[in-house]
């Protein structure tokens, strides 16, 4: 994959987890929020930082010291 397609996926990554922090940051604060959905949607915001880490890690450069 090429430098300006990872860098075009991180981005959009980042946004989605974003708006998962939002929607999680909602439904959190209803009083009576479904805990499994919840659940969900952490687990989920969870694989995209994974795959952001992943996906900075390929576009930085390798320092050998």
């Amino acid at each position: 994959m090429d430098t300006e397609a990872l860098r075009v996926e991180l981005a959009q990554l980042r946004q989605e987890h974003r708006d998962l922090d939002v929607a999680v940051e909602a439904l959190a604060a209803t009083s009576n929020h479904d805990v499994l959905q919840l659940q969900r949607l952490k687990k989920k915001k969870l694989m995209i930082k994974d795959r952001i880490m992943v996906l900075e890690d390929q576009l930085r450069p390798d320092i050998i010291a």
